[in-house]
């Protein structure tokens, strides 16, 4: 006879091993956690060491440009503020005018020398930027409908002066910005004198935005 009862209860499982299982999935999600965050540093610490190459370059072509402008900037005829190099609207033009006068000529042909150097060594092209103040163009003035197309057209100028002066004509565009964005204040002549300039900036070519724009280690798209 059989002295053993059975009471149809399972036997516990034994502490230990519910410890271990527990344990186990603990240490599973802490590895997760772990590598979820040190892939989340490399992350980061890459974007920072991208960000810290872009601001050394972005350094270095501005060195470079102040390097090529020296003579120019020494004598005071143009500005370099950003990398963007002004000139005062009544050095280049007379009062709504679009005609170039001899000293804005000059300017622009001692430009010319040092830009075509820099352009040399950069993937970059030029675009000349045109600005006026916030007055109304003379109502008897026919030429020019607006600050829009005074800007454009003062722009154009800037653009043909430095292109028959030597600039590739694959290296320079123009742009107009009428009087949407002015350095200083329009209530009083010095603040408007300021405002109507244009400007040359370097910007990267399509070849560059091109790069730029595509992430690192994917490859454009075929057309």
């Amino acid at each position: 006879m059989n002295d053993e009862l059975d009471t149809g209860i399972e036997p516990a499982a034994p502490v230990w091993a519910v410890f271990g299982d527990l344990m186990s999935v603990l240490l599973g999600a802490f590895v997760l956690v772990l590598v979820g965050a040190i892939g989340l540093q490399l992350e980061l610490s890459a974007k920072l060491e991208e960000e810290v190459l872009h601001r050394q370059e972005e350094t270095q072509r501005r060195i470079s440009l102040e390097q090529a402008l020296a003579r120019p900037l020494a004598e005071g005829s143009v500005t370099l503020i950003d990398g963007r190099i002004g000139i005062s609207g009544s050095v280049l033009f007379a009062l709504n005018s679009a005609q170039l006068q001899a000293e804005g000529h000059d300017v622009l042909e001692s430009l010319v020398a040092p830009l075509s150097d820099y352009l040399q060594s950069h993937d970059q092209i030029l675009m000349v930027s045109g600005f006026t103040d916030d007055q109304q163009v003379l109502q008897g003035n026919r030429r020019f409908d607006d600050n829009w197309d005074l800007s454009a057209q003062r722009a154009l100028t800037v653009t043909r002066a430095l292109i028959a002066a030597g600039i590739p004509s694959s290296s320079v565009f123009a742009a107009a910005f009428g009087a949407e964005q002015p350095v200083a204040s329009n209530a009083d002549e010095q603040g408007r004198a300021k405002n109507r300039r244009v400007e040359i900036s370097p910007v990267p070519s399509m070849s560059a935005a091109a790069a730029l724009s595509v992430a690192p280690g994917v490859e454009p798209a075929d057309e």
